[in-house]
């Protein structure tokens, strides 16, 4: 029997991965969720932009004090990479 690959899903609240511990979402979550919301990419940019909210609200819960810039490039940043990389192939 052949071990199934565990998931890179967010660990709360510090959106770390909980396979990786990379943060979240980590490069194999990124494909994961390009993935899953292949054809609904709007869908996929809410959800992100939820989570974002999540972890801004999160770490301000921490104690600490989140930068928008950084926050946005990880959670939102790359869907436009995602997207021109799906029309170039």
């Amino acid at each position: 029997m052949t071990a199934r690959p565990r998931p890179h899903l967010s660990m709360r609240p510090a959106w770390l991965c909980r396979n990786c511990a990379a943060p979240w979402p980590c490069g194999p979550a990124q494909l994961d969720l390009v993935t899953e919301f292949y054809g609904h990419s709007i869908a996929l940019a809410f959800y992100l932009a939820s989570s974002m909210q999540q972890a801004v609200n999160d770490m301000y819960g921490l104690g600490g004090r989140p930068d928008p810039t950084v926050m946005h490039t990880r959670f939102l940043g790359w869907l436009s990479l995602a997207r021109r990389s799906r029309r170039a192939g």
